[in-house]
């Protein structure tokens, strides 16, 4: 299997696993709140383990270090930028009145679909840099993808979208990391995209995700909780390191 296959056919896991997952929130109200608690960690620690086990290092051997530590901060900034000033990277919305209105429902699927895109584009350039490096970024995107799905099926169904329709609408917009992903590959294979500098930038976006946004829900929760939620991001690192190490990256 060629690199370009092996990405089409990852992503397509990747986003299979996602939808299931958000899929979840259909079940009892008991266990979606089990499958966040534990999502939300774990994603965390799939992210971080990426950033510094892989994303990093790989940028390192195709480019200065020292300039793209500055890449890497300039991508955790821009994603503070971003939520601070349009609020749809996380959908903070989603503790707003609950209304049905086309509008913000509208709000909710582009916020998702640009998302999407900005994961399909770290993917791409992720495989062009290694088809290793791009595995374990599909891996750690997915993890951080599930409870993502779950926040956006609750706020959709809140609104009154009836189940198929919001699982069609998801579905939909994942398509846009598959399509984002392809050009970026394609992009970077035949015209010297500037890889190293992407998977800087992906790395501090990883970094912002958890860090400034999972990791201090964590702290917010009950005690045993949050101890439970600490041990499962802890795992989330392993797990990816682990692949990692397996896979020879």
């Amino acid at each position: 299997m060629d690199t370009f296959a092996l990405m089409i056919a990852v992503i397509l896991i990747g986003s299979a696993v996602s939808l299931l997952g958000g899929a979840t929130i259909f079940l009892s109200q008991k266990r979606r709140s089990t499958a966040i608690t534990l999502a939300m960690p774990f994603g965390a620690g799939a992210l971080l383990a990426a950033a510094f086990f892989d994303l990093l290092p790989e940028s390192f051997e195709l480019a200065e270090p020292r300039q793209l530590l500055l890449w890497a901060l300039a991508g955790f900034l821009v994603f503070f930028v971003l939520e601070r000033t349009a609020s749809w990277f996380h959908h903070h919305h989603e503790h707003s009145p609950n209304t049905q209105r086309k509008s913000q429902n509208m709000m909710v699927m582009t916020g998702d679909l640009l998302h999407n895109v900005i994961d399909g584009i770290a993917i791409g350039a992720a495989f062009v840099a290694n088809p290793v490096t791009g595995v374990v970024t599909t891996l750690a995107v997915s993890a951080h993808e599930i409870p993502k799905e779950l926040g956006t099926f609750g706020i959709l169904l809140s609104r009154g979208w009836k189940d198929k329709k919001v699982l069609l609408a998801n579905a939909m917009t994942a398509v846009g990391t598959l399509v984002a992903a392809s050009m970026t590959y394609l992009l970077g294979s035949d015209s010297g995209l500037p890889v190293a500098q992407l998977l800087a930038v992906t790395s501090g976006m990883f970094i912002y995700i958890a860090a400034s946004d999972i990791i201090p829900d964590i702290h917010e929760q009950p005690r045993n909780v949050g101890t439970w939620q600490a041990v499962v991001l802890l795992g989330g690192v392993a797990f990816v390191a682990v692949v990692i190490n397996l896979l020879g990256v």
